[in-house]
């Protein structure tokens, strides 16, 4: 499908400025006519009486010019169809509610796509919360983290059981890693009271490495999205770990947050202290160094200088293609904030030079999910965050400036669209393999009977895909209606964390969305469009071996794609590693190049089509 602009060019403007220009010049010479006439004094006036009088000026009506309406390129039809319980997912996330409405309650949690026994097939991490101290119904066991492995048949078996991830705690994120170069992705679990990371010691077994780590944090508190990614290119994955709140049960009803017609209810995080992040540097022998701190990525209040941040979500990117990693802090009510590397183990915060600390009036917003990409198939890097009820989705572009970006939420036509619902999860992917990132937004309301004081609020949310056009002029995404790819998809669910990957191997992107104390989503995607895609699983050398940053630009069909090595996406989750590019009808690929994070470019050559490539960096 062609990415030539979709709408004509506006001959109905260029004929209202024309039509102005010509009543400009007419108003313009009666001004000079009526000076002459002013001049001409008493002689002037004796001529006017002797000449007829002059006929009644004669009014001609304009008619407002015809805009040409827009053209927008049809949605084509593609199922997602729920395959839950039919896949034998059986997982039940528990936020331990019991009436006293604790903020951690309504915030929860991450799912992961992960291939962890290596058999090429993504498996699935569903991470849990669990009960509060004395309120643990009779009869009922602490709930645990869900593992699900994938048979390659469209169905999972619940491998929990044994796999040292059968572990009680409260539950938030995951990043997965390689953090030890071994051939094993390893799992790093936020928490509400102390972070867990799990070593992957094979055969579906793990095993607690948090202490001999040094990532468990202070214990007091409550983080949220974290990443591996190797943010110095020495070959080893780094932790970054966002912190939301300082949080206490005690601090929680201090605050003692309360709705007209409701009564308590969940906080607003204004009410509560700020936090640091976590930034934790790999030191290659199965210990992180805590370098925050050092690092510069602990942003103070200027005024208070107490710490600033109440992060949800983050995300990974060389934000200015200078082969470095830099990363994206989304906050909720207070500014984002935009950590550029500096290239020598540090980070500066531009996140008000760049444009993206606030929105286009100089306001925070309530930020949840994040994720990157460049889905208008240039050089372009467009920056997704999904914001709170009645605040549109933020969609930052970079601009010709470096390291500048403006939001271009409501021109590209995801804002307006988005405005009601209250969005956490939020991705791109190309789900029709048309080549264009799409984008989805798994959406649920932090209060469960907000209907009662805000009737245009519900609880459960729909999901929101929006279809990306093409488009360079005019709405470049249209929201996607359900006659375009079934009502499963638009099930009304509390969403939260949410991940893809192609679970099935038919090369299209399937997806889960979790929900806070409920079951999951597992969408299968049925397309049937006929267009043909190319996947890549890179292996790392120099790099560190998940290839985490590593960069894969393909021209087919007339058109450059990028896609980056990484496995955050969105709020609290991971999707797979391979990348996947599709290829509308294009039926060949003309030029393939990989930049490893270790400097290395690639030229990859003699490619199936419709499958999986293997690639491994050259030493």
């Amino acid at each position: 499908m062609s990415d030539e602009p979709l709408r004509p060019p506006d001959e109905g403007e260029e004929l209202a400025h024309y039509d102005d220009a010509v009543i400009g010049r007419a108003f313009r010479w009666s001004l000079v006519v009526l000076v002459a006439l002013l001049a001409g004094g008493g002689g002037a006036l004796y001529w006017l009486k002797r000449r007829p009088a002059a006929p009644a000026p004669r009014l001609t009506m304009l008619s407002a010019p015809q805009v040409p309406p827009s053209l927008v390129a049809e949605i084509p039809v593609t199922k997602f169809t729920d395959i839950t319980a039919a896949a034998g997912i059986t997982f039940n996330h528990v936020n331990g509610a019991y009436g006293d409405k604790l903020l951690p309650e309504t915030m929860g949690g991450g799912v992961a796509f992960f291939d962890y026994d290596g058999d090429g097939r993504p498996d699935l991490l569903f991470v849990n919360s669990t009960y509060w101290p004395g309120h643990v119904p009779a009869g009922q066991k602490p709930p645990t983290m869900g593992l699900y492995h994938n048979d390659g048949n469209g169905h999972f078996t619940d491998a929990t059981a044994g796999s040292g991830l059968d572990v009680s705690f409260y539950g938030m994120g995951v990043a997965v890693g390689d953090y030890d170069n071994d051939g094993l992705p390893d799992v790093f679990i936020s928490a509400v009271g102390g972070n867990h990371l799990f070593h992957n010691l094979g055969n579906g077994r793990f095993k607690d490495a948090t202490a001999e780590a040094g990532v468990g944090g202070s214990g007091q508190d409550w983080s949220t999205s974290c990443a591996f990614f190797d943010y110095d290119n020495d070959g080893k994955l780094d932790l970054v770990v966002c912190n939301y709140v300082q949080w206490s049960k005690d601090i929680d009803f201090e605050v003692g947050y309360k709705l007209v017609g409701i009564g308590r209810a969940y906080g607003q995080p204004r009410d509560f202290p700020g936090t640091f992040p976590f930034l934790y540097h790999n030191d290659g022998n199965g210990h992180f160094t805590d370098v925050s701190k050092w690092a510069g990525v602990q942003v103070k209040n200027p005024v208070t200088g107490m710490p600033a941040a109440k992060s949800l979500g983050v995300a990974v990117a060389d934000l200015d293609n200078d082969g470095w990693l830099d990363f994206i802090i989304s906050n909720d009510t207070v500014q984002n904030y935009v950590f550029h590397n500096n290239r020598d183990g540090t980070f500066k915060e531009v996140g008000a030079l760049s444009g993206i600390a606030f929105d286009s009036y100089g306001q925070t917003r309530g930020a949840m999910g994040i994720d990157v990409a460049h889905f208008r198939n240039d050089d372009a890097l467009g920056i997704a965050i999904g914001n709170f009820a009645n605040e549109m989705t933020a969609l930052y572009v970079s601009q010709p400036q470096p390291m500048t970006f403006a939001d271009e939420a409501i021109t590209t036509g995801i804002g307006p669209a988005s405005r009601l619902l209250l969005k956490f999860g939020i991705f791109f992917f190309d789900y029709d393999l048309d080549g264009r990132l799409d984008v989805l937004t798994a959406n649920g309301h932090l209060e469960n009977e907000i209907s009662k004081v805000q009737q245009s609020q519900t609880y459960a949310q729909p999901a929101q895909l929006f279809w990306n056009t093409g488009a360079t002029r005019g709405p470049g995404f249209v929201s996607v209606p359900p006659a375009k790819c079934g009502e499963d998809l638009f099930k009304p669910i509390v969403g939260r964390g949410s991940a893809f990957a192609d679970l099935d191997g038919d090369g299209d992107l399937d997806v889960v969305l979790a929900q806070v104390s409920g079951p999951p989503l597992l969408l299968r995607n049925d397309q049937n469009l006929g267009h043909h895609w190319v996947r890549f699983k890179l292996i790392g050398t120099v790099s560190n071996r998940d290839a985490i940053g590593a960069t894969v630009q393909l021209r087919a069909g007339g058109r450059n794609q990028w896609r980056t090595v990484m496995p955050t996406h969105g709020y609290l989750s991971q999707s797979e590693l391979p990348v996947t590019f599709g290829l509308g009808v294009a039926a060949r690929v003309d030029d393939v190049e990989i930049r490893w994070p270790s400097g290395k470019r690639q030229t990859v050559k003699n490619l199936r089509l419709d499958a999986l490539n293997v690639v491994t960096e050259p030493k």
